[in-house]
């Protein structure tokens, strides 16, 4: 059975920084990419970055501000996130597609304010 579990959120100032985590299990985790995503209240959720082997892409909003990284010995993948804005408050998902099916941990909340 698949099991994503995300970690590391909180309250962060702006321009402070923060460390995902998602413990992932079930799987062969190093066979699969695995995404983050995002949803802010209100608001559809949005993709955030993918991590392949080697290969990161990122959305626009977070390039050069976001880091996403894997450990597969660990089965875990991390984002990292810098530079925090107001508007990167959201629930963070981690997620994987498996034979066309997504699979999501419950998330975790970052709120960036003052």
């Amino acid at each position: 059975q698949v099991h994503l579990v995300e970690s590391g959120g909180g309250l962060v100032q702006p321009g402070g920084s923060l460390t995902l985590s998602c413990a992932a299990s079930g799987f062969p985790f190093s066979m699969y990419p695995i995404q983050w995503y995002r949803q802010a209240p209100g608001k559809e959720r949005q993709f955030v970055a993918q991590i392949k082997d080697f290969e990161k892409i990122y959305t626009v909003s977070v390039n050069g501000r976001f880091t996403i990284s894997r450990e597969n010995a660990k089965s875990t993948a991390y984002l990292q996130m810098n530079e925090l804005k107001p508007e990167d408050t959201a629930v963070y998902y981690c997620n994987i597609n498996m034979l066309g099916i997504d699979y999501w941990g419950q998330g975790t909340q970052v709120t960036v304010s003052s």
